[in-house]
């Protein structure tokens, strides 16, 4: 009974799962060609999303017959045009950005000091803070001058020794820190 689980019946299947997966892998590499070397950057929240589906839809249409290979593809190709239209769109459009974009979030500021607020906003761990120092090289908090999560999710980690200088504004440019909002009035 478990070698039905594991084998198909016949050869037909199997041979229709090696044609879904040309297709569906040609098609791919003709629109991330097509798209630039976005298409899988995963440079904000919404390209992040896009490689999900793109995953999702290429296992879906390749492990089985519905959707039918020509539908697969079309929604690809779909997919891949709706990313490209959001990115123009976003660096046109500020609402565009801020509709499809998380906002960086700081961590840590200069000299190592934890940012207790916006770590729990991010929902990010002291545990998770000091692994990503460690994979830094960080070996003295004193030299940070900041920890930011990314919109993506990804933690940059910006460090130098203790006597440099601070970090440049326009680095830190749309980074939110919670901890420094204006006291509600009453």
């Amino acid at each position: 009974m478990w070698i039905d689980w594991f084998t198909a019946p016949g050869l037909t299947p199997l041979l229709w799962v090696v044609l879904g997966t040309l297709g569906m892998y040609g098609t791919t590499l003709v629109l991330a060609r097509w798209s630039g070397v976005r298409s899988f950057a995963q440079m904000s929240t919404f390209d992040i999303a896009v490689t999900i589906a793109v995953g999702s839809m290429i296992a879906t249409t390749v492990a089985s017959k519905d959707p039918p290979l020509l539908q697969g593809m079309v929604a690809l190709a779909t997919l891949y045009g709706l990313q490209l239209l959001v990115s123009r769109l976003r660096g046109r459009f500020s609402g565009i950005a801020k509709a499809t974009d998380n906002t960086p979030i700081l961590l840590m500021g200069p000299g190592g000091i934890v940012k207790e607020e916006n770590m729990r906003v991010a929902r990010v761990t002291e545990d998770d803070l000091r692994t990503h120092l460690r994979k830094a090289n960080v070996h003295d908090r004193r030299a940070i001058r900041a920890v930011v999560i990314e919109g993506t999710g990804n933690i940059n980690v910006l460090h130098g020794s203790s006597d440099d200088t601070a970090v440049d504004e326009w680095i830190l440019q749309d980074v939110r820190d919670h901890a420094q909002r204006p006291a509600s009035r009453n």
